[in-house]
């Protein structure tokens, strides 16, 4: 039997919580795979009591205990005795999110879980408490013992995925950072990614342009011709199903879309603006390039919202789901 998913609590004062319980709720009627909350059950409990649902919460000492309790009852990996204060991030939330963070990766690189799925932090409320890295992202590939530069950002939705090669940078930044060889790179791995995680054997990558209508033959900017045309010809001559650089404005619509498996983007706003356009309640982030697999709903704490009963639950939905798919796969390989 394929062991269970560890889903960390996020920060305990957003919508991670809640969201837990409410996808343990409909784990019947959605199919989930078996998974367990790294956290707090006491937050969890009182979380799902403000949104107005029942669940049962049982503590384990080990995801073997899951099995025996996940019909009847949700099952937390008990860290921290909180209390629930939805919307109020403090220091003492921020810590058990890197406590859940760094106990869930263990014992997915152990074995003892099948897939990481990480609920949302708040990035300064970490930063306060000594948390050095950029996100979750970059601390799980350090965990592992993976550079940060092969640990690869994907969206994936029903209707579309995405890569963005640059992430969180501004905008202005992004033509310096792009090289043939990072395009090459991380796209090469996305590949090898979606062949083994995702069942699809010979993967259609579309490489979009940096700059309008993919530079126009240098008319409107050289990069693509310089940077982004000769990795998609290391691509084509290691194997690797790829086309580009194309107009970025007609990538995206339906027709297009049928034509390749992922897109990859110069800069974050290309990728995620069509991705969340088309998948908003569905899209989840993919972390590719790791051993292990790592999932996450494709939303923040939304503080804002936190305890009121309206963070809709369809991306922690789509996150489970996927992570158990992709963990199934890997076991029958």
């Amino acid at each position: 039997m394929t062991a269970p998913l560890a889903l960390t609590i996020g920060d305990p004062a957003g919508v991670g919580p809640e969201l837990a319980a409410a996808a343990w709720a409909l784990s019947d009627a959605e199919a989930l795979p078996p998974f367990f909350v790294v956290g707090s059950a006491r937050v969890v409990e009182e979380a799902a009591r403000r949104r107005g649902i029942t669940v049962p919460v049982c503590t384990v000492k080990a995801p073997d205990e899951v099995a025996d309790c996940f019909a009847g009852a949700l099952p937390v990996l008990d860290l921290a005795d909180l209390a629930y204060a939805p919307g109020e991030p403090d220091d003492g939330g921020a810590s058990l999110a890197l406590n859940a963070l760094a106990a869930a990766t263990g014992l997915v690189r152990s074995g003892a879980a099948s897939s990481l799925v990480t609920g949302p932090i708040a990035k300064s409320r970490l930063a306060r408490i000594g948390f050095d890295h950029p996100g979750q992202t970059e601390f799980v590939a350090q965990a592992c013992g993976i550079s940060p530069e092969n640990a690869v950002m994907m969206l994936a939705g029903p209707s579309l995925k995405v890569v963005p090669i640059t992430v969180h940078v501004s905008l202005r930044s992004v033509p310096d950072l792009l090289t043939a060889e990072l395009i090459r790179n991380r796209s090469a791995i996305t590949a090898a990614a979606l062949a083994r995680d995702f069942g699809i054997a010979r993967p259609r990558l579309a490489v979009a342009g940096l700059n309008p209508h993919a530079g126009e033959d240098g008319r409107m900017g050289t990069e693509d011709a310089e940077i982004v045309a000769p990795a998609v010809a290391a691509l084509r001559e290691a194997g690797i199903e790829a086309v580009g650089p194309l107009p970025p404005d007609t990538m995206f619509h339906a027709q297009a879309r049928e034509g390749y498996d992922v897109a990859i983007c110069m800069y974050h706003d290309q990728a995620l603006i069509p991705m969340k356009a088309l998948d908003f309640d569905a899209g989840v982030n993919v972390t590719l390039g790791l051993p292990i697999i790592r999932t996450s709903p494709d939303h923040g704490t939304a503080f804002g919202i936190a305890g009121t009963g309206t963070a809709r639950v369809g991306p922690t939905i789509a996150a489970l789901r996927m992570a158990g798919e992709c963990a199934a796969r890997r076991a029958s390989a």
